[in-house]
């Protein structure tokens, strides 16, 4: 059996990589860290404010290792979104949240659907694409499987702009591999809709409210768990693995950070 870890890291160093106008949510790229080195006056103060004693008294010399984690989303890096992310209601009930997911949910057998071939930056990755890298794996969708999408985003840094011009999924495709029987839809890209300029472009010149967020609001008709900011897929077989997806549990949170890793035979 072989471990094959699917998640990004989360360094602190990403958030001055997004561009000013994405500023705003650096949270979701990692959180601010303040590092306590046990050999350094920061690490010796907390163990000696907890354990009531002076530096003088340290056994080794040394405090500990610590670290103070602020201004971070829930959907900080690799990530889970609930349905409640989608909406407030899903298929005409309460939306669940992250801490209303089992973990048996969240080990499943996985395929990886390659549709680096056909899809283009900032393009909706259409069902012929997804028909086509699910044949490309030999075996059809079952009931609880997790899509794992490969845009090939993974290539691009935080630092680099086509990393923010996803190919994205629409609302026809989300319903297309959930009413397959897909529980856990993935993507190595930063989203999984289309980037949102390119949503806020499609609305303006339509008019249609329909064309914001689709590809997440089609969560709403039918559940299922989007995770976002996947890496690595390029170590995997197309099929023949598990996944398992261990978010945080964090109460009523329509999201969590989750370190997600393959199990290959």
């Amino acid at each position: 059996m072989r471990l094959i870890d699917l998640t990004v890291l989360l360094d602190p160093a990403n958030r001055e990589k997004l561009p000013p106008a994405l500023a705003h949510a650096a949270g979701v790229v990692a959180p601010k860290i303040t590092y306590l080195n046990p050999a350094e006056s920061a690490g010796k103060d907390e163990f000696c404010a907890s354990l009531g004693c002076a530096h003088e008294d340290l056994p080794d010399g040394e405090g500990w290792g610590s670290e103070h984690l602020t201004d971070f989303s829930s959907h900080c890096g690799t990530h889970v979104d609930a349905p409640l992310h989608s909406g407030s209601r899903c298929a005409g009930e309460p939306a669940r949240t992250i801490s209303d997911i089992a973990l048996d949910e969240l080990y499943r057998p996985g395929m990886v659907l390659d549709v680096r071939p056909w899809a283009k930056g900032g393009e909706i990755i259409t069902v012929e694409m997804l028909d086509r890298a699910i044949a490309a794996t030999g075996r059809p969708v079952k009931q609880g499987d997790a899509l794992l999408i490969r845009t090939g985003q993974e290539r691009f840094t935080m630092d680099d702009a086509e990393f923010y011009n996803q190919p994205g999924m629409s609302r026809e495709g989300t319903l297309y591999l959930t009413g397959l029987g897909a529980t856990i839809l993935g993507t190595d890209a930063v989203g999984w809709d289309l980037p949102f300029r390119v949503m806020n472009a499609k609305f303006r010149e339509s008019g249609d409210k329909q064309v914001l967020w689709d590809g997440h609001k089609a969560i709403t008709s039918r559940e299922a768990f989007i995770v976002q900011q996947l890496t690595n897929l390029g170590a995997l077989p197309l099929a023949g693995f598990h996944v398992g997806f261990f978010p945080m549990k964090l109460a009523l949170c329509s999201a969590a950070p989750a370190r997600v890793v393959a199990f290959v035979s």
